[in-house]
């Protein structure tokens, strides 16, 4: 989406940035785009935290997807610390053409979970991104670091992932579903993972919910704005 001079930031939040475009694909049945989602993301690591989950942003599991040069990957894996996570969560997207910015026209997910050596595809409309996520997938298992040093981790498609009822929400399935995720591993503990999260997704994930979340989403952007206009305010009052 091309910006104009009305396309104007309106809040900073940790690493993302929203503009006023974003508010209008939240106010109608739009397609999410990478600023949202990484928003998203970023506030449920927020909400979530813990140094043994990583929530990563959707231009960085691009990148990981469909980098060609080894060496390169490498060194942009390090950071991310992949072998600490007990918990990674990526959103997968089917754009194809890599110096297309924010293309693509389906929203995934790919869950990683340390304790199971497993990856988890959630896809909400079917297999449709089951190539993609398994080129994520295979971009990054051998710097995740196996549980088991003897087996591979495994890669598992998700068939009874909660399924869109529209071609547009997609997006929102996928920060429902890595909500659940989140909440699945704050509540579980360490004697209660073999189930994973599975159950919790089926409960909290359907499309009421989703539907629903546009107006969740759109309330706490601008809770977090009016909170930094408060904040401005007394700045300027001190």
């Amino acid at each position: 989406m091309g910006r104009s001079g009305a396309d104007k930031m309106i809040l900073s939040y940790n690493d993302a940035v929203l503009r006023q475009s974003d508010l209008d694909i939240l106010s109608g049945p739009f397609f999410l785009n990478d600023r949202i989602i990484e928003f998203y993301f970023s506030y449920l690591s927020s909400t979530y935290p813990s140094d043994d989950i990583l929530l990563v942003s959707p231009s960085i599991a691009f990148w990981l997807s469909n980098c060609s040069d080894m060496e390169s990957l490498k060194d942009f894996v390090e950071p991310l610390k992949l072998p600490e996570k007990k918990l990674v969560i990526f959103p997968v997207n089917n754009n194809d053409d890599v110096s297309l910015a924010e293309g693509g026209s389906h929203w995934s997910l790919l869950a990683f979970q340390r304790d199971a050596n497993v990856f988890i595809h959630h896809d909400s409309y079917s297999a449709t991104n089951k190539w993609h996520a398994l080129q994520l997938y295979q971009a990054v298992v051998k710097f995740i670091g196996s549980s088991d040093a003897g087996a591979r981790c495994q890669y598992v498609e998700r068939t009874d992932s909660p399924q869109q009822v529209n071609g547009y929400d997609c997006g929102l399935y996928v920060i429902a579903v890595a909500r659940a995720i989140c909440e699945w591993n704050q509540r579980c503990d360490e004697k209660n993972r073999d189930g994973l999260w599975f159950a919790v997704v089926k409960e909290q994930v359907n499309p009421a919910v989703v539907a629903a979340m546009r107006n969740e989403i759109l309330s706490l952007i601008r809770s977090l704005m009016n909170s930094n206009e408060d904040c401005s305010s007394e700045k300027l009052s001190t």
